[in-house]
């Protein structure tokens, strides 16, 4: 008898047809945006090939058991970890961040591959029992096993791609089922920090807000004080972690505290970014046309500031259709991710589309002005090998999940 498979019962067309249209559109803005800078000459012809090698692990990936990934959560885990280790010992300063392994000529980033491994490990341990995450231990260990790789990252130091693992740490934490109170405890202390950076007024404003929390949640006096603690400590502990942050970072995040206080230096990248996504309009300058970038106003543009490029050049419709197929991208891994009855592996969606989601939210916002320019380049559409290679990977993971999802949906 013979048997009939249709494409998309074995492909999710609908993940990868969006992914190669960035990737396409990627690869135009890095051609315009180098093309006359012979400073990054050989960049567009890199980023072809390592899309031709991502491709290449994507489709292994695709291949490969379904059950492989829950094998290989904590060798893969461990060994991201020793890496972020050695990237520590003998890794390549670059931007002033000692992030980078040098294999033969070419440059890796262990953080990258950390990022999968820590989304393996997490969904692991979190899928090890059906209840939800209501315990304080089991809150704890999942914030060791996602902080672990934080804390070596930001020795290196890298802000931005830490707050990556933050932010996939508590998307993951949500979907397990983690309980309001538990949710907040994991975010007020952050939301404290982060206030701190502001001022005093700030500062103490956010306190009253957690003060007043932890009444409505009526728990006992002496968790609720051991919470409010923590939150103090936070908030003063942040001023100790800003000063280990390098100078550059320090005065990036001052920038975006008040972008006009040094227009010509901290806040200079972030200001002429919004000049050119704005002077693109609606239909943009045309293909090679945009002023800001054929000028090169902006310093190594085909990174992490690509997307002014496209706003730029391809106007407010290129912006949207850019966002448009980011938004149908995370709707098709999503749907999945609803699905999916084996715990693991929809918490494993989840931890990518996190991932995807968070660079897209801080890439636009430091173009736009809304976030703090720390250096988080755009998904399958910046320049860069080792991010390339690992967001593939990821997406070799979600279509592979969907070849073999009647088996676990």
């Amino acid at each position: 008898m013979r048997i009939d498979y249709k494409l998309e019962d074995k492909f999710d067309l609908g993940i990868v047809i969006p992914v190669f249209i960035l990737f396409l559109i990627g690869l135009a803005a890095i051609y315009s945006s180098t093309l006359n800078n012979p400073h990054a000459s050989g960049n567009f012809e890199k980023q072809i090939i390592w899309g031709i090698g991502s491709f290449i692990l994507f489709f292994i990936i695709y291949s490969i058991p379904t059950n492989t990934f829950k094998t290989v959560a904590v060798p893969t885990y461990l060994f991201s970890i020793v890496l972020l280790v050695v990237v520590l010992v003998m890794g390549k300063r670059i931007s002033g961040a000692k992030s980078w392994l040098g294999l033969e000529g070419l440059g890796f980033q262990p953080s990258e591959l950390a990022k999968l491994g820590t989304i393996l490990m997490l969904a692991a341990f979190l899928s090890r029992k059906q209840t939800d995450i209501d315990s304080f231990k089991d809150i704890i260990i999942t914030l060791l096993i996602g902080l672990l790789p934080v804390g070596l990252i930001m020795l290196e130091p890298d802000l931005g791609t830490s707050f990556v693992f933050l932010g996939l740490i508590l998307a993951m934490m949500f979907w397990k089922g983690i309980s309001l109170f538990g949710l907040f405890v994991v975010l007020s202390p952050a939301l404290v920090a982060i206030s701190s950076l502001f001022g005093t007024y700030y500062f103490v404003g956010a306190l009253i807000v957690v003060f007043i929390s932890l009444v409505l949640f009526k728990k006992d006096i002496f968790f609720s004080g051991s919470i409010f603690a923590l939150n103090l400590g936070a908030g003063f502990f942040t001023k100790y972690v800003f000063k280990l942050l390098s100078i550059h970072q320090q005065t990036r995040i001052r920038s975006f505290i008040n972008p006009s206080a040094d227009p010509l230096g901290a806040g200079y990248n972030a200001i002429q970014a919004k000049v050119a996504i704005g002077s693109g309009g609606f239909w943009g300058k045309g293909f090679l046309a945009g002023s800001q970038t054929q000028l090169q106003f902006i310093p190594e543009q085909w990174t992490d500031f690509i997307y002014c490029v496209i706003g730029e050049e391809f106007g407010f419709i290129g912006t949207i259709i850019t966002l448009a197929l980011f938004l149908y991208l995370f709707k098709r891994i999503l749907n999945l991710a609803a699905t999916a009855k084996d715990e693991f592996l929809s918490l494993t969606l989840i931890g990518i589309l996190s991932v995807y989601f968070i660079h897209l939210l801080i890439n636009i916002g430091m173009v736009v002005g809304i976030m703090p320019v720390i250096g988080i380049p755009l998904p399958f559409v910046s320049y860069g090998g080792s991010s390339l290679v690992a967001n593939f990977l990821m997406l070799g993971i979600a279509v592979n999940i969907y070849r073999t999802r009647k088996n676990y949906t």
